[in-house]
């Protein structure tokens, strides 16, 4: 939580790009931001309807999006007796509604408003028979025009929608991985509506001091809530850098976490986020782009850890322990 040449041709991206297609396509944000504006208020339109349909759970995960084999999804919601599930689809660019009575709605993803596209998102819910109620106004942005006012956000270009989608395929593939040798509380691979990231973490199994919050419109119970037990946190965010960072954080922020070594080389520390940052390009470019951000993810939680003064013996998984057969 932080606070494309759609397949085929398109632009050079580098050793790994052409190595691998558009495993890593390239995403210079001065190509794209306006897109990025708009879907990022689009997606919170969305996962509000899921957070007023989901009963809560610990650090708000039931209010996330998830990275599916066609763009991002709200899972199954309950709606009374029948379920709805609501998927961006970034190959028809389309935004699925599906309920499990088998009728279905789509929104078009084309340029348009996010006043026009929150009225007829509602609309078609209100079709299907569900009706519901959210609060309108954007969280974790510092303009927060309501939805049903906001004509300004009206761009979408379909291609880099496309990229970004395979951008979150490939960092969801490398934080899965990461997730397999610790055995002690991880959270999900969700996708915050609210910072527009893709994000995960790792729990010392501590509780955590009170957040101090102060995340832009967005309410301090909330950061409360979400930072109640002490976390190594990692994430991929289309921001911080030409196109996009990686960035990992711990909460709370052991003494010394900022000056700790991690790898690679060009990763650093933001003083201002707080966070350790790794441009997405110094991935996308790298000879192994999978190797150089695993080693990111790891050396980050390491650091986390070490100076946190986790108990690493009870909760990660012993390297001696025979693989798992197939």
């Amino acid at each position: 939580m932080r606070t494309a040449a759609i397949p085929g041709q398109g632009q050079a991206g580098g050793v790994a790009e052409a190595a691998a297609g558009v495993i890593w396509p390239a995403l210079p944000l001065a190509e794209w931001q306006d897109t990025r504006d708009t879907l990022h208020l689009w997606t919170q339109v969305v996962g509000k309807i899921r957070l007023g349909l989901m009963p809560p759970r610990n650090h708000w995960w039931q209010v996330p999006l998830y990275v599916t084999a066609r763009g991002l999804t709200t899972a199954l919601m309950p709606y009374r007796d029948r379920g709805v599930e609501i998927e961006f689809d970034f190959h028809r660019h389309v935004l699925d509604i599906r309920t499990s009575d088998g009728e279905t709605r789509n929104v078009s993803l084309e340029p348009r408003s996010v006043a026009d596209f929150y009225a007829e998102t509602m609309r078609r819910m209100a079709e299907l028979g569900m009706e519901v109620k959210i609060f309108t106004r954007p969280i974790e942005v510092a303009d927060a025009i309501p939805f049903e006012d906001d004509h300004e956000h009206v761009s979408y270009d379909p291609e880099y929608a496309h990229r970004f989608w395979q951008s979150l395929l490939s960092a969801q593939r490398i934080f899965v991985g990461f997730g397999s040798g610790f055995v002690g509380k991880t959270s999900p691979i969700n996708f915050w509506w609210g910072g527009f990231d893709l994000a995960g973490g790792r729990f010392s199994g501590r509780l955590a001091p009170p957040h101090p919050g102060g995340i832009p419109n967005c309410p301090d119970f909330v950061t409360s809530f979400a930072y109640t037990h002490e976390e190594a946190a990692y994430g991929y965010w289309p921001g911080g850098s030409g196109e996009g960072s990686f960035y990992a954080y711990a909460y709370p922020e052991p003494a010394g976490y900022a000056e700790a070594p991690v790898r690679p080389d060009d990763a650093y520390f933001d003083r201002e986020l707080g966070d350790f940052l790794l441009p997405y390009e110094s991935v996308r470019s790298a000879a192994d782009p999978d190797a150089l951000l695993a080693g990111f993810l790891r050396s980050t939680y390491e650091a986390a850890a070490n100076l946190g003064g986790w108990d690493r013996r009870a909760l990660e998984m012993s390297p001696d322990l025979p693989a798992p057969s197939r």
